[in-house]
């Protein structure tokens, strides 16, 4: 299949290479040309300008946030210089409102988007076992499975509406934090009355939180391992403003994921913008005063 492919941080760099080992022909582009050039070396081709990696059967965007897809997407023209009867696979996680207006904007161009953000950190995308929560035109879906297939181990149908997927993944999101935010609360606790966060959450992680999102999160805080990051705390914090923005437009409380925002805030004024969000644990212990005890 043919391929263009934008964005490639840690994730996208490594979703890409999936596609290129798997044997498609994949056009990439990206800001900064090191990836490119790296991609290039296993097989891709680069892109000059994003527009050109629009000139495909298929377009897989994983960039940032949503200013970056403005930025990229919607002021370079890459809409206008799309192949006709293009299927655009968004696989970041941006806002609620933005998906909607990408829907629209793609339709207008008698384009398909589909809403494809994904579950899982660069290790995993660099294996396939990423969970991809998918939403669109059913037929564009089925049409893209084929490379969804090569970069997530299952892919999660929740609808014809592209903003469902976002809002899925948004909330989710929000689970993973507050499941850091609860571990670090709770690892402060322990520490304070002199058991060892790994003794801590050894028995926890073992018992009755026996999941993913606890033992890998859980074994970074035991270990105050935040860098280098799989998933920075400048995008955790983003994170949480997307799911508080999408619980304003249908009056949804949401008090813990205020208290997360304010957390990350605190996080990254005290210089850990670009550690893994589950430097949380360091915040609570700092806050408990664990960090001058040892």
């Amino acid at each position: 299949m043919d391929i263009g492919f934008i964005g490639l941080g840690k994730m996208g760099k490594a979703i890409a290479g999936r596609l290129v080992t798997a044997g498609h022909k994949v056009r990439v582009w990206n800001r900064s040309p090191e990836p490119v050039q790296e991609l290039v070396a296993k097989g891709a081709e680069a892109a000059a300008r994003p527009a050109d990696a629009a000139r495909a059967d298929f377009l897989v965007t994983m960039l940032a946030n949503d200013a970056a897809v403005r930025a990229v997407v919607i002021d370079q023209g890459v809409l206008e210089a799309a192949t006709p009867g293009l299927i655009h696979l968004n696989l970041a996680t941006v806002s609620v409102a933005l998906a909607e207006e990408l829907a629209e904007a793609h339709a207008e161009r008698n384009l398909s988007y589909v809403a494809a953000p994904v579950f899982g950190r660069p290790d995993a995308a660099a294996e396939g076992r990423l969970n991809i929560v998918v939403a669109g035109d059913p037929a564009a879906i089925e049409r893209a499975q084929p490379v969804l297939s090569v970069i997530g181990q299952k892919t999660w149908p929740i609808g014809d509406r592209a903003e469902r997927a976002n809002a899925v993944k948004i909330a989710g999101n929000f689970m993973i934090a507050s499941a850091i935010e609860t571990m670090a609360e709770a690892v402060a606790l322990t520490r304070a009355h002199g058991i060892g966060a790994a003794d801590f959450l050894n028995i926890l992680t073992s018992t009755l939180f026996a999941a993913p999102v606890y033992k890998l999160y859980g074994a970074m805080i035991a270990a105050e391992k935040y860098q280098p990051a799989g998933f920075e705390a400048a995008l955790g914090l983003k994170d949480i403003r997307l799911a508080l923005a999408a619980a304003d437009v249908h009056n949804v409380p949401l008090p813990f994921a205020s208290i997360l925002r304010d957390n990350y805030m605190e996080l990254l004024a005290t210089g850990g913008a670009e550690k893994d969000w589950s430097a949380l644990g360091q915040l609570a212990a700092r806050r408990a005063g664990l960090d001058r005890r040892g």
